[in-house]
Formats: C-alpha cells, sequence, structure tokens
C-alpha cells in the first residue's frame, strides 16, 4: 500500500455542476436513473446502513476512485449516457500500444510500434488533460493528487480490457477528509451547490436541491450515509408529507467512503455562493 502524500484539503464552492451547464436535475443522465429510494410505505423494509466513523488512514484504490468521482456520470462500465456524457471506453483504450497495434491490423493498416507507441502517447496526454482540466460537460478534479491520477488511470485500464492491466492495480493509503473531499467534488457536487439557502418542504417540492453546506445539519450520519446508499423519503409539498426523495442512490458507495464525506463536509464548511 502506498500513502498519499502532498494533498491539500480545501472547501467545496461554487454553483452545482448542473447550475453551470444550465441543466434541471430531472433533465440530467444523473435524474434519469431511475435508482430512487424506498417509499415512506417501503421504507420500514428498507436495508438498513452499518454506519461507522472511520477513525484512521482508508484503503482506496483506483476502483473506488473511479466509484467517487466518475461513476455517478459515466455508469459502472464507462459507457457514459450519450449524447450528453460521452464513453471514456474508446478514448482509455487508444492510450494501449497493444491494442492500437491490433486495431489497426483488423482495419487493413498496420502500424508499426514506434507509431502505436506515439499515438498512445498522444492519447494518454488527452486523457490526463481531461482529468485535471475536465471538458464543456465534464469537471475538472482539480482535487486528485498525481498518485490518486495513477491509480485512476490504471483501473481504468482494467476497466476496458487493455492487456496486463491486472497487475498495475494501485491501492493508496488517504486521509478521511481527503477521501471525503473527492466524493463531495467528484458526486455531490453535481448535483448540490456549496452554499444557498435551506429550502422548505415546498420549494423541494417544486425541485430545489438542498445545498452541502446544510447537509450536515438537516441530518445525523446514520441518515447521511443511508441517503446516499440506499435512499430515504423527505418532507416536500404544502402539507409537509413525507415522498420518495428525488436523489438517485449510490448503492456502489463503501459506507466508510460517504462517511468520510459527512466529516469532511463538517470540517470543511462549504463555501461560496452559488451562481443565479
Amino acid at each position: 500500500m502506498e500513502k498519499l502524500t502532498s494533498v491539500e484539503v480545501s472547501p467545496v464552492q461554487g454553483a452545482s455542476w448542473l447550475q453551470h451547464l444550465g441543466r434541471p436535475m430531472n433533465e440530467s443522465s444523473m435524474g434519469e436513473t431511475g435508482l430512487l429510494g424506498p417509499s415512506p410505505v417501503q421504507e420500514q423494509g428498507a436495508a438498513q446502513v452499518d454506519v461507522s466513523l472511520p477513525t484512521g488512514p482508508l484503503s482506496i484504490t483506483g476502483k473506488d476512485l473511479f466509484e467517487l468521482s466518475c461513476r455517478g456520470c459515466h455508469g459502472e462500465r464507462g459507457e457514459g449516457a450519450p449524447p450528453e456524457i460521452n464513453s471514456m471506453i474508446d478514448p482509455v483504450r487508444a492510450t494501449s500500444i497493444e491494442l492500437i497495434v491490433e486495431r489497426m491490423k483488423k482495419v487493413g493498416a498496420p502500424v508499426s510500434t514506434t507509431v502505436a507507441r506515439q499515438l498512445a502517447s498522444q492519447a494518454e496526454n488527452l486523457l490526463l488533460q481531461r482529468i485535471h482540466n475536465g471538458g464543456h460537460d465534464m469537471p475538472a478534479f482539480p482535487q486528485f493528487a498525481p498518485q490518486e491520477v495513477k491509480a485512476l488511470v490504471s483501473y481504468l485500464h482494467l476497466l476496458v480490457g487493455i492487456p496486463n492491466a491486472e497487475k498495475k492495480q494501485v491501492t493508496l493509503e488517504e486521509s478521511v477528509t481527503h477521501v471525503g473531499e473527492n466524493l463531495v467534488k467528484g458526486t455531490c457536487h453535481i448535483c448540490h451547490a456549496a452554499m444557498g439557502p435551506n429550502p422548505s418542504p415546498e420549494e423541494i417540492a417544486g425541485g430545489a436541491i438542498p445545498p452541502l453546506e446544510i447537509l450536515p445539519k438537516r441530518v445525523n450520519l446514520q441518515q447521511f450515509v443511508e441517503k446516499v446508499i440506499v435512499g430515504r423519503p423527505i418532507y416536500m409539498g404544502n402539507l409537509d408529507l413525507r415522498y420518495r426523495g428525488r436523489m438517485p442512490v449510490f448503492y456502489y458507495l463503501r459506507p466508510e467512503n460517504v462517511a468520510a464525506a459527512y466529516e469532511y463536509l463538517k470540517h470543511y464548511p462549504p463555501i461560496g455562493m452559488a451562481e443565479k
């Protein structure tokens, strides 16, 4: 296991990514997953999550990093949700010398290993630029340390079937707050603005999304983790009744990593008002 070094944790800030794009949640790929939590009637039989607050560093793999920051939009296999979200399969496969040689041979335009190496290097640079700087529809991930980028890319190689990728997987030892930072900035901030007014049940029924700053005040640790992983009904409407929430569940996340997000929000309060 490799210890992560030189990471400066910082608060999440500003508008959500959907606000930045001017796109309502119900018209986004994340909002159309259909993976919603239980209704008030179903809640009694819903699975409970065993939650405990992490007290020391967490072991984080490239797969964890993918789930913390990428899977919510790109999906389990990295296929994306066209046309809004591009697949990452071909861009990642393009970084493999072996796959380039194989593909070009199949299409009747064989290339040398030297040429394939140059093409793979160009593709890798483009992939790293996209991770660091984002794109028109994709946020940047400046919070990733170089070791995390290496671990993430190694997992992406495994995900898309690059030869021998299984031998290059990396496990990192990370602080609780940085793990939480990755989840909040990589997934939660897609829909939730950093700051803003605490919406009333009536406003929530109208589509308002609570800002990140008030989440630790609205719910405790157990409720937060359950909301993220299995879902919880929410009070909405004029009569302040409980309804099935609109937030998709992220059943694939480890409870300790979600608990880390709660701790991060408590110790690094969000800053910066949402865009209008």
